[in-house]
């Protein structure tokens, strides 16, 4: 370890984390179209989800800073105003529609990752894929919105392996930015032309590799303030970690970007960067609002689990796929935030024609006491989400 650089401790690199995703600003304040869209935009983007245990997961993750927002909005800013897009980071997300020539680069490295890719083999066994994909599109473009239903096939449906070759085809040409999602009806996705959708962005140029590199580690840096270049390159899932170490070391000799050393949770200390105004940023955060949270399990400080696990010494593994006998804690498990430190997490269920949230099971971290005024937060931060997904009970675990 170099001795000059700083160390950056486990609690202050919490705090930055936390400040940069927007979990210290005041979660009562008022909301509106524009305040929900200055959300994504500081959140670079917030991933989308069909699980509904609860509530859609980019509704829950909104709804966890902003207690005001309710997912017509966020459906005004991405069916009417077109202010947001549906896109691929590392999984669907509602993006900032500014940002959408950055997704060409993308566009064309997943059509070749594609073709060359198992899954095109499988989905269209039998068939001519590219005749598929042509006859798809060519659909859409005389008849408008399609949805899968819209094509029939004799093969059963399935999940994800199961797909009929005209889902598959209307995946690839939504990955590949040909066709772009209008709207959603349930959570039935609609497929239509890019151009269609977004006329004054889809022949925009596409920026040239060192354009892109510098967007998407730039951009990565100021929703992140502490990283490594992984972190960086894992950020929008559009560069490989080799080239954002690359960026690292020339904004590093360019005075945009320091070098530190970070503690974690468990006291061990780790090489990283930060932004140079890290200090004047910390001092500057607000105090994290005097309230118990409840987290999206595919929330932005979660999403990394080894650097959860650094930051807030929260080891926190999303279950859903995870058999129910090997399951440790449940389906969809939300971690508790209280002001700024996760100290538990509960495994919650709604019953939707009972007005029931139910909560099957509740665990505090280790060295964490259940006080009265700990389980006081707990019951209005349950009290809140019983309210946003409309349940007008809630049973905790005897």
């Amino acid at each position: 370890m170099t001795p000059s650089l700083p160390i950056l401790p486990s609690g202050s690199a919490a705090r930055l984390l936390l400040g940069a995703q927007g979990l210290l600003d005041d979660p009562a304040r008022r909301v509106t179209l524009a305040s929900l869209q200055a959300l994504v935009q500081r959140l670079g983007f917030v991933q989308v989800d069909t699980i509904n245990v609860l509530a859609r997961a980019h509704d829950l993750t909104l709804s966890s800073r902003l207690d005001g927002s309710r997912p017509e909005q966020l459906k005004k800013l991405l069916e009417s105003k077109r202010s947001l897009f549906e896109g691929f980071t590392h999984d669907a997300s509602a993006i900032p529609t500014e940002f959408f020539p950055q997704w060409q680069p993308r566009f064309a490295r997943d059509r070749a990752r594609i073709h060359a890719h198992a899954w095109w083999q499988y989905h269209f066994r039998g068939t001519d894929g590219a005749q598929v994909v042509r006859d798809v599109k060519a659909r859409i473009q005389g008849e408008g919105p399609l949805k899968s239903a819209d094509f029939e096939h004799p093969e059963k449906r399935g999940p994800w392996w199961g797909w009929k070759p005209q889902k598959a085809a209307l995946d690839f040409l939504w990955r590949t930015g040909e066709l772009m999602i209008p709207r959603r009806e349930g959570f039935q996705k609609f497929y239509d032309l890019t151009e269609r959708v977004l006329p004054q962005h889809h022949s925009l140029p596409c920026p040239d590799p060192s354009e892109h590199l510098e967007w998407a580690c730039a951009t990565a840096a100021e929703r992140l303030w502490v990283f490594t270049p992984k972190e960086l390159a894992d950020f929008w899932a559009a560069i490989e970690p080799t080239e954002a170490k690359a960026w690292c070391t020339t904004a590093q000799g360019a005075g945009r970007i320091l070098p530190v050393h970070v503690e974690s949770a468990d006291g061990e200390v780790r090489p990283a960067y930060t932004l140079p105004d890290w200090d004047t940023r910390l001092a500057r955060l607000p105090e994290p609002p005097e309230r118990t949270r409840l987290l999206c399990p595919f929330d932005p400080i979660l999403r990394d689990r080894s650097r959860a696990l650094r930051r807030f010494g929260f080891d926190y593994r999303f279950e859903a796929f995870v058999p129910e006998p090997k399951r440790q804690y449940g389906y969809f498990v939300l971690p508790i935030l209280e002001a700024e430190r996760l100290v538990g997490r509960l495994d919650p269920k709604l019953h939707r024609d009972q007005g029931l949230l139910e909560i099957k099971g509740l665990w505090w971290e280790p060295g964490i006491k259940a006080t009265k005024a700990r389980k006081r937060g707990l019951e209005e931060a349950l009290e809140r989400l019983a309210a946003f997904v409309g349940a007008d009970s809630i049973r905790l675990p005897t």
